[in-house]
This record gives C-alpha cells, sequence and structure tokens, in this order.
C-alpha cells in the first residue's frame, strides 16, 4: 500500500523512504528521534523513544527502510505512524520508482525542450552566458540537470529544477508574443537562470534533499546572483545594460521583501518571470498534492503553500471521460 492509501488503524508493513530525521531532547534530558518516512505518494511522521541511538543509525536521511507499525490518526497532531519494528531494507526487497518522486516528463525530452528554447534566443551575449550554464560540456548542466527545484513543496525530487525552470521559461516566452515591449531574449534567460542559487542551496544525494550551510547562511537568491554575475564578468564584452536586466530578474524573483527578494521587481521582464514563476510553483504544488490524495477524496489536507486545502472534484469526470473513450 502506499502512504495515501492508508486509513486510521491501518496495520503498516511496508519499505519507505527516510526524508526526515532529527534527534531531540526530552524533558528528562534523554533524546528521541522524530521522523517522517514517506514514498511517491506522500509521507508520515513517527517517533522513535527506545534504542534510539541504533535506530538514528539505520534511519538515515534518503536512505530506503522497512517499517511496522499503525497507523494513528488524532485531531491534535494528525496521522502518525506509531512505530514497532524499524530495521534496514534489504536491497532487491523493493522498487525505488515506488519510493522516490519524480517528473512527468522524461528527463530526455526536457533536455530535448530546453535546446530548442535555447536556440530561439537570439542577443550573442546571452547565448554565451546561456552556453556557459546549459552546454553539454559545462560542468554546470551536469548538475542543474539533476537538481531538484525544492525541499519540499513544490518539484523536490531529481530533475525537479529543468523542469520547473523549463516550465516557466516556456510560459515566459509564450506570453512575451502577446506583448511587445518585453525583451523576450531577456526574459527566457531570466526565467532559465531564475533559481540557478539553488545548485549551491541544496545538497542532493539519492533522494534525500538537504539544505546547504551556503543555503542558510545566503539564501539561493544571493548565490544565484553571484554564480551568474561572476559568470557574467568572465565573458569579454558582455553588454552592462543586458548583465543588469539580467540580475534584476535573479534578485527580484520572489517578488517581494517578505518573501526574500532583496528588490522587487522594477521591469516588464522581471514582472513577468516573478508571476510565471509563482505560478508554476503554485500548480507544482497541486500536482504534488494530487499525488498525495487518497482514491476517493476530493480535497487535499490544508497546504502551508497554497494556504487552504486543494480542490480536485474535477478529476473524476476526466476518470470518467478516459475510461468512456
Amino acid at each position: 500500500m502506499f502512504v495515501r492509501e492508508l486509513q486510521e488503524g491501518a496495520q503498516v508493513e511496508c519499505v519507505l523512504v527516510v526524508r526526515e530525521a532529527e534527534l531531540r531532547a526530552k524533558r528528562d534530558g534523554g533524546r528521541y528521534l522524530r521522523l517522517t518516512l514517506g514514498d511517491r505518494t506522500g509521507s508520515l511522521p513517527a517517533h522513535v523513544w527506545d534504542d534510539v541511538a541504533a535506530v538514528a543509525e539505520i534511519a538515515t536521511v534518503g536512505e530506503p527502510v522497512r517499517v511496522s507499525g499503525r497507523l494513528q490518526v488524532s485531531g491534535r497532531y494528525g496521522a502518525e505512524l506509531k512505530l514497532r519494528t524499524l530495521c534496514a531494507a534489504e536491497p532487491g526487497s523493493f522498487d525505488l520508482a515506488d519510493l522516490v518522486d519524480g517528473p512527468p516528463r522524461s528527463a530526455a525530452q526536457m533536455e530535448a525542450d530546453l535546446r530548442e528554447l535555447l536556440a530561439t534566443v537570439q542577443d550573442h551575449d546571452l547565448r554565451r552566458l546561456l552556453h556557459a550554464v546549459f552546454g553539454s560540456e559545462s560542468p554546470l548542466w551536469v548538475r542543474y540537470h539533476s537538481a531538484p527545484a525544492a525541499k519540499r513543496f513544490h518539484q523536490a525530487y531529481r530533475h525537479g529544477l529543468l523542469e520547473h525552470s523549463l516550465s516557466v521559461a516556456q510560459a515566459v516566452s509564450a506570453i512575451s508574443a502577446t506583448f511587445s515591449e518585453i525583451n523576450r531574449d531577456i526574459a527566457v534567460a531570466g526565467a532559465l537562470l531564475h533559481d540557478i542559487g539553488k545548485l549551491d542551496a541544496y545538497a542532493f544525494e539519492g533522494s534525500a534533499i538537504e539544505m546547504t550551510d551556503a543555503g542558510k547562511l545566503q539564501g539561493e537568491i544571493a548565490l544565484g546572483y553571484y554564480r551568474v554575475r561572476r559568470l557574467i564578468e568572465h565573458i569579454d564584452g558582455f553588454d552592462a545594460q543586458t548583465a543588469e536586466a539580467v540580475l534584476h530578474i535573479i534578485l527580484s524573483h520572489h517578488g517581494s521583501l517578505e518573501h526574500g527578494s532583496p528588490v522587487v521587481p522594477c521591469t516588464r521582464e522581471a514582472t513577468l518571470v516573478h508571476f510565471c514563476d509563482n505560478l508554476g510553483g503554485r500548480l507544482g504544488s497541486f500536482d504534488r498534492l494530487e499525488k498525495e490524495l487518497p482514491d476517493g477524496e476530493r480535497w487535499s489536507r490544508f497546504d502551508r503553500a497554497l494556504g487552504g486545502g486543494a480542490y480536485f472534484g474535477a478529476r473524476d469526470g476526466a476518470q470518467e471521460a478516459r475510461e468512456a473513450a
């Protein structure tokens, strides 16, 4: 059974992946282990109160573990897996595809779409900048290709950064055709580069996504700004106004000071990238919640990224239409 299919009182005997593991202090001075365990459909909290040190060695972030227990639901704490046993999962006893989420499109297809979009950029300086990141021989491309887009809320899986940034850039490209005042090349380049700071802000190994020290201390926007600025400084004759326009997109793409941008969008191109980025992130949250939704349910749980529950009533009609066809 997948996590989303579990009901209150269900007896659980399966392999799950450790998404979070944190040692915490008890009131009596002892320690306990707080875990988040999940598969590709969702996750559950769990606590270990006994043999904490031994279990902590096994339950490391990103590792699959075999668990047994019971699903308990309370009005105060929600769903929790009450563990009986936890041990290392034997190789071959599980399918990794059941545990780790991924994009609906293949990485090869997304790369082909990216190459097609890159070929439409006409500005000479921007072509050189984009080649420095996305060129097939670039070490940055290897990392960008595999990186997640987030730790938790949207596209938090392998190839998530490529999926998110490509979709934002494709939306920006399409909308630029409607608003002739927008410099399409700058907007598309900014869209592809807006989240590049996540290469330094996140450490990604297997299925584990953790914030790096640099990510915690500086933030992904500052890291992205300095990375792109350094790339530009190594390109001879790069136009100063073009550089300023792209760097402004990176600095302002969160849209407001309270959301982490040091400046608000002050150009058409930055405004367009911000709204397409925000839309992509929010729609990505709907995808995540729908995967977690138990069969027969129409409303998701409260989601902090959306500020409420998500409604999926229309999917019943879509399923019936597919079956009728």
